[in-house]
């Protein structure tokens, strides 16, 4: 059996690459390795009425309805068409407060309706200081329904593309060692099948030597997503690696 690469575009607060739902577009997810697009709310129905993307939301709400002013639920998006959802990202749990706790509140509503939720874990430059980056993301797995079928997004927040100058750059063998570390926090029978992208900047320059790591699922990628043929050189590059051996 094998873990199929997925390759996920985050656009963040961005309107769609020029070209993205156009033929030929790196976007499209033909075969290997799996291609999801996260847009905007308002970019949803474009992206999802191509019928040439697989859409996913970058974020919702776990309560199905309510007095929640500029929200939308979880349940929303699967009806609407979404296919996956985002839960936790690092911009999410430092911009709005979102806790581990209620991550996990979203990643239950998701599966409740059938969306697949990609969760976001990781540790900043703080905990990396302390060595407390292992316990950091212990606990954010600990509260997540584990035994159901999720993939782990980890985010070195210290990595990440506009942080500090001062902090070392991530190396390969340091998102592999924390892949294959949680990876093992999960159980025994999902740890074969899950799959654990890597979300820290990943660019066509590292995308090689991070995704021939023998943990490593695929890529959260931000920045890189927005050009079209930065993004294209990554897929190529997944597509040469092809499926990924379960332990």
């Amino acid at each position: 059996m094998s873990r199929r690469l997925l390759i996920a575009a985050n656009w963040k607060m961005n309107p769609p690459p020029q070209g993205a739902l156009q033929s030929g577009s790196p976007y499209f997810s033909s075969g290997d390795p799996e291609v999801v697009v996260f847009p905007t709310f308002i970019d949803l129905q474009n992206c999802i009425r191509s019928g040439q993307l697989i859409v996913g939301a970058q974020c919702g709400r776990p309560e199905q309805n309510g007095a929640f002013t500029g929200d939308v639920s979880i349940k929303l998006l699967k009806e609407f068409g979404c296919s996956y959802v985002l839960c936790g990202h690092s911009e999410r749990r430092e911009n709005h407060g979102e806790t581990d706790e209620y991550v996990a509140e979203q990643v239950a509503a998701a599966l409740e309706v059938g969306l697949h939720p990609i969760v976001c874990i990781g540790e900043t430059w703080d905990d990396r200081k302390k060595k407390k980056e292992k316990s950091k993301v212990k606990y954010q797995l600990s509260v997540l329904p584990l035994e159901s079928d999720v993939t782990i997004a980890y985010e070195p927040v210290w990595a990440i593309s506009g942080g500090d100058p001062d902090k070392p750059a991530a190396t390969a063998e340091d998102a592999q060692q924390m892949h294959s570390f949680i990876r093992s926090l999960l159980p025994k029978d999902r740890q074969g099948p899950t799959r654990i992208l890597y979300g820290g900047s990943m660019k066509p320059e590292n995308a090689r030597e991070l995704l021939s790591q023998e943990d490593i699922d695929g890529g959260l990628i931000g920045g890189a997503s927005l050009d079209p043929k930065k993004f294209g050189e990554i897929v190529k590059i997944a597509e040469e690696l092809g499926l990924k051996q379960q332990l």
